[in-house]
């Protein structure tokens, strides 16, 4: 079952074609990878999807029903999205920050009821952040900040979370510890999880399903060793790869590579 689909959909900045008749399916309750090179169109799909960007023509599907049916706080009931480098206004604590999260669930302007504090503490306890939910943002390290912004979106209490590029200026400690907290939402929480992830060894461990994107196409699609094959990184990065499996989590790893003359 998909829970994001999409049809002859078309994207375009002006006169420039990004994306041609892209029909793309999002598994339901899976980890989802998207990986390509810079400028192959990957994170303007993700826009998309979200509605940051409208697309030039197509249809896109959340849970079977057309994007164009939903308002947009019925979508941010559904799909929680969390872009590149997202930036917080100064002082803002981080409690402050994941009530934002339960913003579409407001009538009106009224104040947060004690289910919404609940879901926040909730929130906060998920991503180990509550000793720090009265703290300033930009007095956490980069992968609190990121962890932060995760709890915002799950205060949404979505079934979908979308992420762009959510490891970008993490050391290789903290993208760890941001992509196992992923991993462990979407088996406790059901969580659909999709992600632009530019780390190849990392995008193959945690997806269940991987999307390998050029030129605005899905070039490849499926499980991590039905992509990470050296025939699909060559067309995806122009890269002559050594693939091996990892002996603890039998997922495909790329140990080298060079470019392809």
């Amino acid at each position: 079952m998909n829970c994001i689909s999409t049809k002859n959909l078309n994207i375009s900045y002006g006169n420039l074609d990004i994306v041609k008749n892209l029909n793309l399916e999002i598994p339901k309750g899976k980890i989802t990878t998207i990986i390509g090179s810079n400028g192959c169109g990957k994170s303007t799909i993700l826009k998309t999807i979200a509605r940051i960007i409208q697309p030039k023509s197509g249809e896109i599907y959340i849970n079977n029903i057309n994007l164009k049916d939903q308002s947009p706080k019925e979508i941010a009931k559904n799909m929680a999205v969390l872009p590149q480098s997202p930036q917080a206004p100064s002082g803002l604590t981080v409690e402050e920050l994941i009530a934002y999260g339960r913003f579409p669930h407001q009538k009106g302007f009224g104040k947060l009821k004690k289910e919404d504090n609940d879901i926040v503490t909730w929130a906060l306890k998920s991503t180990n952040m509550n000793a720090f939910r009265d703290r300033p943002m930009e007095a956490l390290s980069g992968g609190q900040r990121q962890r932060a912004w995760i709890a915002m979106a799950l205060a949404q209490q979505t079934d979908i979370l979308i992420l762009d590029e959510p490891t970008t200026y993490l050391d290789l400690a903290h993208q760890l510890e941001i992509l196992k907290l992923l991993e462990e939402l979407n088996k406790k929480q059901g969580t659909t999880i999709v992600m632009v992830i530019h780390e190849l060894n990392n995008a193959a461990r945690f997806a269940d399903h991987m999307i390998g994107v050029k030129k605005g196409e899905v070039i490849c699609q499926g499980s991590a060793d039905d992509v990470m094959t050296k025939e699909n990184l060559k067309e995806l990065f122009n890269i002559d790869a050594e693939i091996v499996t990892d002996p603890r989590n039998q997922k495909p790893v790329c140990i080298t590579y060079d470019m392809v003359v």
